[in-house]
Parts: C-alpha cells; structure tokens; sequence
C-alpha cells in the first residue's frame, strides 16, 4: 500500500478500480477544515460536477464509542481530491492542489505493475465459464472485452486490486449473455411456430383463394399477397426439410373434412427425402 502525507496529514489511502481514494473525513482534515464532515458538503454543493470516477461511496468499519460500526464514508480519487480543492477556500486549499497534481504525476509516469499467471486464476477461471456458457464468443473475443471495459491491452495490465472487479464483471457478462440466449431461443421457437402457421395458411389459400376472390375480388386480390409473401418468409425460417413435408401433407389432405393440428404441423420435419 502507497504511503501519502501532506503536511502533517497522514492518509489511509484505499486501492480499489486500480486507482487511489482519499476518504473525505481525512481530506477534510488536510484542507485544514474543523469539521471532519466539511468536505462532504463541498461535494453535495457541488456534486454536479464530479464523475463516477471521481467520488463513489464505499462501507468501511468506523470506531464509536460503543464499538465499531460499518457505515457509508465518501472516497474521492486523486482527481476528485483536486476538484474538491479547487471549490475549497481554505488558506492551503492552493498548497492542497498542487501536491495532488505532483501525485498524478508520478502516478503517471510510474510503470503498471504486472500481475502473474497466479494472481489472475480467478479471472482466467470466470473467462473460461463466460466462453463455455456462451454459444458465440470464443476466447479471443471474451478476453477483448475484459481488455476493453478495463482499457489495457494485455490480461496481466490489470492491477491487482482490481482482480475482484475484472471477475464481477465476467460473472455479469455471464449472466447478460446466458439471459439473452434463452431470449433468443424463446424467439426462435415462436418464429418457427409462426412459420408452420403460415405455410399451412398458405395451403389453405391455394386451396380456397379462387373462391373467395370470385365473391369479392377486391379483397381476394388484396390478402393473396400477404399470403404469400408470408409462406416465402417461412420457407427461409424452417428449411427445406420442413416446408416439403408440409407440403406433401396438404397434398394429401381433404381440406373438407377438417384441419391439421399444430402437432402434426411441427411434427413434418427431418424427412431424408429432402
């Protein structure tokens, strides 16, 4: 853990996103404030001007005098830290920004340590869940997306400390994908079911069409294309090995003794001889 002082200020710096948080009772005390909740004012005066990458909360062990408790304390980055400086009026307020700036500096500069092969089994082991459970992202893929929400080129530019969150992050990724999958499949079958309605409509219209279009033209002609434009639709859906047995069956069908059910519909498919 880095050590930081301004001053005769020493912080408890917290290392979580890969980046360093100051929390705000101790920058209070840095920006020479009396109240050890004066910081947090400045913020809440302010807020709209801070990004998520600036402040956040974060649950932490406070000591009172019944013991200790855990409690909600706002962190601040060292870029909030500097914001804060900046609507702060205090007498160091000046000295305050200057010394965070030096700190991003050298933050800067300073080399990614890497992570080894060790550290990051956790990762590895929710990337490999993520590709096993999804149907359409292979490895290379999965790991570009890790690359791309933690903005680093290589798996092992991860911080350490931000290990956790690379692995929460997979295990959403998991979840979102797994979800849309059973999405998709619930939209495949009803396309499909849809598809076997519309050929055998289609038959139906074949069979009957001339029919109607002798009592009223106008709406024969007008509904003969939705019909067929809806059985080429549904050919394109179920394939070859569906649509001919369909076909054959309404051949042999005596369409003046009643209709097919949707189970013998579903049922004409996977026929060798298509």
């Amino acid at each position: 853990m880095i050590s930081l002082t301004f001053n005769e200020v020493k912080f408890n710096p917290i290392q979580q996103d890969g980046q360093v948080w100051l929390t705000a009772s101790e920058l209070a005390g840095a920006l020479g404030y009396v109240k050890s909740d004066a910081v947090t004012q400045v913020y809440e005066r302010n807020k709209d001007e801070f990004t998520a990458s600036m402040t956040t909360t974060l649950k932490m062990s406070v000591v009172r005098k019944t013991g200790k408790v855990e409690m909600e304390n706002r962190i601040f980055s060292l870029r909030g830290a500097h914001l804060i400086a900046m609507f702060s009026k205090t007498v160091i307020a000046k000295q305050f920004r200057k010394w965070v700036l030096d700190i991003l500096d050298k933050a800067v500069d300073a080399p990614v340590a890497k992570t080894h092969k060790s550290e990051r089994e956790p990762l590895t082991n929710a990337v490999n869940m993520l590709v096993a459970k999804t149907k359409h992202l292979n490895y290379s893929e999965a790991y570009k997306l890790v690359h791309q929400r933690f903005n680093v080129e290589h798996i092992e530019d991860i911080p350490y400390e931000a290990i956790p969150v690379a692995v929460e992050y997979v295990h959403h990724l998991i979840a979102l994908f797994s979800q849309a999958e059973k999405n998709q499949t619930a939209v495949s079958d009803r396309s499909r079911s849809i598809a076997l309605h519309a050929l055998w409509l289609n038959h139906w219209w074949t069979e009957f069409g001339a029919v109607i279009r002798k009592i009223s033209p106008v709406m024969g002609h007008g509904i003969h294309d939705h019909f067929k434009f809806a059985a080429e639709d549904a050919r394109q859906i179920v394939g070859r090995e569906v649509y001919m047995p369909i076909y054959e069956l309404a051949q042999r069908h005596d369409w003046h003794k009643g209709g097919i059910g949707y189970k013998t519909l579903s049922e004409c498919r996977y026929s060798s001889k298509y």
